[in-house]
């Protein structure tokens, strides 16, 4: 058998862009599958596309201007060949004479003239002959191989294919599925009244696309799954529903009846962004907001996926009934392609029981435990593990063993006048806790007119972090307070990440630096 050898060219798909013939091919491969498709199975169909028109262009350049040369057939003076064996060379025939080969029995021996002006020989009216055989093709650099394309490719073609068609009206996606907009099935005012009053009479939610069309009983004879996608994208464009399933699953919920801390960010995880200079913080202040893992610090991305996390919980998360959506906890959380609320189920790692969580993508928090705080007696600095959960879209939550005991800690107070005050008090630790964040709150909504007041009527910021400096020393007999003890206090005042803090703490001489991230204020200093 033969062997030729195409090539597309090293930077084919380097400079790879899309064209409105390919538009045209994925507009008519989804109509012919009547299936609506996920971007990588339409990058992979459209490659496979470019690389038989590549295969078929190649071959009719290489092949003009000449007959395929096979040893088997006649020739004669002066025909054009083409060589596959010879990397596709094109040569003319000279001249023809008969063979002699007593072995082989009657052939001839045809000479040529190649392009590269060299001159050979070649046999010709030889029935059998590897060279017979339809030539077998070696794709070079594999640029002609839809697995490898896609293995280099990928990303940037997903890319390229989803930025085309979000811009394009013909197209439509909902969950990472596109189909033309031209093909859906109608799904009128009355199918979608329907769908309401079934998830209504479901408490909201969540549905499954397929459990609501099986009680609206829309009757028509086309592809399901082109129905199924149909109504998706008409419940996806009505305000009055919110798709919550993670990646992979299309969920759908009542907005009227979703919690209003999912809706809306809880006024205790409100940030009003400080400015800082983030050159003032020093490489163990930046260790240390990593550690604190706060989901508001901009603190690089891990590349490492963790099964299991211990989140020291804050007060705004406490009292907000959340945990953070950092860096380190984010992988542990469904997320989705598209839907800014993802509803999942927490199981308690004790008790195994499961009751509805909410990923609330867009600012960082999960949503829902607050019940789950108050029967586990969590207080702000307690140690939350997170773990995946056995099955998908479950995640795990639990606190450790821990014997409830009466321990010295700090407690803040609230006065009549709203004035807050810190101090050591004996109270019930129910859970493991990180000793420096531990603060236990006696009423739990006494703080809260506190945090609903305007900004302009709190203290501002230099001089809430020097009140609480001042504050968490008289509690320490060497009259310091160390970092994350004021990180943990003033985020019981005000909402704030980490790195303003330290910033501040480093660019103001009235705060002085004993050593170990611990600091002392100077009263003489500051006005």
């Amino acid at each position: 058998m033969g062997i030729a050898s195409y090539s597309m060219g090293e930077d084919y798909w380097d400079n790879f862009k899309l064209q409105e013939e390919d538009i045209e091919f994925l507009y008519n491969y989804l109509l012919e599958t009547e299936t609506p498709m996920t971007s990588m199975e339409l990058i992979e169909a459209l490659v496979g596309e470019r690389i038989q028109q590549q295969r078929a262009e190649l071959e009719k350049q290489r092949m003009s201007g000449g007959d395929l040369y096979q040893p088997k057939l006649d020739f004669r003076v002066k025909q054009k060949l083409v060589f596959p064996a010879l990397n596709w060379q094109h040569g003319q025939v000279l001249e023809i004479r008969q063979g002699l080969n007593p072995e082989i029995g009657d052939f001839q021996v045809i000479q040529v003239a190649l392009d590269d002006g060299t001159r050979r020989e070649f046999a010709a009216q030889l029935p059998i002959h590897k060279l017979n055989d339809p030539p077998k093709i070696v794709e070079e650099f594999n640029h002609l191989d839809t697995a490898t394309v896609l293995r280099i490719y990928q990303k940037d073609l997903l890319r390229l294919l989803e930025d085309e068609l979000t811009t394009n009206p013909g197209f439509v996606s909902i969950t990472g599925r596109w189909f033309p907009r031209a093909l859906l099935i109608d799904i009128n005012l009355g199918h979608l009244n329907l769908a309401e009053a079934v998830l209504d009479m479901a408490g909201g939610g969540p549905m499954p696309t397929s459990a609501l069309l099986d009680q609206i009983e829309i009757k028509t004879d086309v592809n399901p799954k082109l129905l199924e996608f149909s109504m998706a994208l008409a419940l996806q464009e009505d305000a009055r529903f919110d798709e919550v399933g993670p990646a992979g699953d299309v969920l759908w919920y009542l907005k009227r009846l979703e919690p209003q801390s999912v809706l809306q960010t809880p006024v205790f995880l409100r940030y009003n962004p400080v400015d800082y200079d983030t050159n003032l913080l020093t490489a163990e202040m930046l260790a240390l907001e990593q550690s604190l893992d706060d989901e508001l610090s901009p603190v690089p991305e891990r590349n490492q996926q963790l099964d299991e996390v211990e989140v020291r919980l804050i007060f705004p998360h406490w009292r907000s009934g959340t945990l953070p959506l950092s860096v380190k906890t984010r992988y542990l959380f469904p997320t989705a392609y598209e839907a800014p609320r993802v509803r999942f189920m927490l199981v308690d790692g004790e008790s195994q029981e499961k009751f509805p969580g909410w990923v609330v993508r867009e600012k960082s928090y999960v949503y829902g435990l607050e019940e789950w705080y108050d029967s586990r007696g969590v207080i702000p600095g307690s140690i939350i593990h997170v773990r995946r959960g056995s099955s998908p879209g479950e995640v795990i939550v639990h606190t450790g063993n821990h014997r409830p005991s009466r321990e010295w800690i700090r407690t803040l107070l609230v006065g009549s006048d709203g004035g807050i005050v810190f101090a050591m008090l004996k109270q019930t630790v129910a859970t493991p806790v990180d000793d420096r964040m531990a603060i236990a709150i006696p009423e739990k909504t006494a703080l809260d007119q506190n945090w609903l007041s305007p900004l302009k009527d709190q203290p501002p910021f230099e001089k809430l972090v020097v009140n609480t400096v001042r504050d968490l020393a008289r509690l320490n007999p060497q009259s310091h307070v160390h970092f994350t003890e004021l990180y943990s206090a003033i985020n019981v005042i005000r909402r704030c990440p980490p790195g303003p803090i330290m910033a501040l703490l480093n660019s103001r001489p009235w705060f002085i630096h004993v050593g170990d991230l611990h600091y002392r204020l100077s009263d003489t200093e500051y006005d």
